[in-house]
This record gives C-alpha cells, structure tokens and sequence, in this order.
C-alpha cells in the first residue's frame, strides 16, 4: 500500500511538529530534491517522502534505487539555531531516533554502525538495514542541514544489495517485523523532531541533553576492532574505544595512541 500524503500531513504537519510534508511517486533522490528547495528558501522542518528513489546517494556519492513501495525513504530540512560546530551531530541525533524507533516498534534488534548505518540483527550477525545522510547547505538564511533516512522496510532477501564493506543487507519484514510502513513513518519522524527539539534548545550540547550517552549505548562499533578509511591511500586501524562529544570516533592503535576521526568509511574487523 502506497502512502497516503494527506493522512501523513494530518498527522504530522496539522498536528505535529512539521511545517510541511510533501510525498512523491518517483523521484531521484528526496536529499537532491530538498537541497535544491532549501536554496529556494523552504521552510524549517520540511519533510519529502519518496515510495521511490532512482539515485538515491549514500555517503562518498554512492549511487543506489530502491523499490517502489517497500522502503521508507524520507529528507528533512532543518534550520537549527547552533553553533556550526554543533551540525556534525545530526546525522547521530537521527541515527538515535532511528535505533530507538525500531526497537519500540518493530521489536527487531538495532544498532548503529557509526556514522551513519543502523544495523539490524544481533550482535553474531549485523545486517544493514538503513543509511542516514546530511547535506549542508549555505545560503542568505545562513546554514541549513538536509537530513536522509533511507529505511529497508519491506524488501524481500532476495531484493537487496550488499551494502559498502562487504556488510550484506536486510529489512524490517527480512527480520521477522510485521510493519505498516506508515505507521513507522509517523513514530520514526515523531520521535526524530522530539530529539532534535531537545538538542536544538541546549545549542547542541549533546552531553546535557543525554543524547551522547544514548548514542553511545546503540554504537555496536565500540569495542570493535576496526579499519577506518579515510582516503585512497589513508587509513587508521584500531580499536573504537569512544564517540566523542564532537560526534568523532575515537580509534585506539596497538602502540597506545589514539585518534579521533570526524568521517572515514568504518569496516568492522573482530571484536576486541
């Protein structure tokens, strides 16, 4: 069943905390879409929802498509009022708001793979179940941040991809959960403008709000040997000992140096 717009707006819009939900048949990618409409001067708290994306992109530009119907795929534009330095946190404050989400109401295990990955499963075998993405963008109304969740909800095994790093893929419905992809959509974007109202208001202080120590508890890469790629030629290895409170992974070497990393693609090696 596709969703229904007018019912989502109702919800959320009417009587909830956006200012405006749009949802589209088919489009490129909804985080392309919104950016383009942030420079156009769209409002605080905008959603687009996608039943199907045909490029949709992942972190390094990576390209994907997803079914009609059987994900959820939704952007949002904020414009939060905090410190620049404070914007590298969304993705984690999603990523939350996701992992939480899940667990409530699906009953399916989750984790988060930082930075930007929710894995479902259990701790012997992760599988990929969703990717987040922000896009900045810089205009005359100062700094605004584009916010992707692309959610496997109803894809069958056999329908998805492997995912970066070799880590195969999964859905919701994969993972034994019996979900009504708008009913998900409502708690997913409830609880995500819950989170995101409390880190707003204390400036982005992810260490007052909990937020850190909630990411923290869901980041299945701590405590995980790791290969953090950085570059064609750069990497750091390591075991991921701590998220920082800028949102950075702290990767321990083997001579006892650590590193503090803002973005890299993570491989997880074995567990320490």
């Amino acid at each position: 069943m596709l969703l229904d717009g007018a019912r989502l707006r109702a919800r959320l819009v009417d009587r909830g905390p956006y200012r405006a939900l749009d949802v589209v048949t088919v489009t490129g990618s909804t985080n392309t879409d919104l950016v383009a409409a942030a420079g156009r001067g769209a409002a605080d708290r905008t959603v687009l929802i996608a039943e199907e994306q045909q490029a949709g992109r992942g972190r390094l530009q990576r390209q994907w498509a997803s079914p009609r119907g059987c994900g959820l795929f939704v952007s949002v534009l904020l414009r939060p009022d905090v410190p620049p330095t404070a914007l590298a946190w969304l993705p984690l404050v999603a990523g939350v708001a996701l992992a939480e989400t899940v667990r409530r109401e699906t009953g399916v295990p989750a984790a988060l793979k930082w930075p930007n990955d929710l894995l479902l499963g259990d701790g012997d075998e992760w599988l990929k179940g969703a990717g987040i993405l922000a896009d900045a963008v810089a205009g005359p109304d100062g700094m605004a941040v584009v916010l992707g969740m692309g959610v496997n909800v109803h894809q069958r095994p056999e329908d998805l991809p492997r995912g970066a790093g070799g880590l195969p893929a999964t859905s919701l419905v994969a993972q034994g959960a019996d979900v009504d992809r708008e009913a998900f959509a409502v708690a997913l974007l409830t609880a995500f403008a819950e989170l995101e109202d409390v880190w707003r208001g204390t400036g982005g202080d992810v260490v007052a709000t909990g937020l850190l120590d909630r990411y923290r508890a869901l980041c299945s890469t701590l405590g995980q040997q790791v290969r953090v790629e950085l570059g064609p030629d750069e990497q750091v290895r390591g075991v991921a000992t701590d998220i920082d409170a800028a949102g950075r992974l702290v990767v321990r070497a083997a001579d006892g140096t650590s590193t503090a990393v803002s973005a890299g693609d993570v491989v997880h090696l074995r567990r320490s």
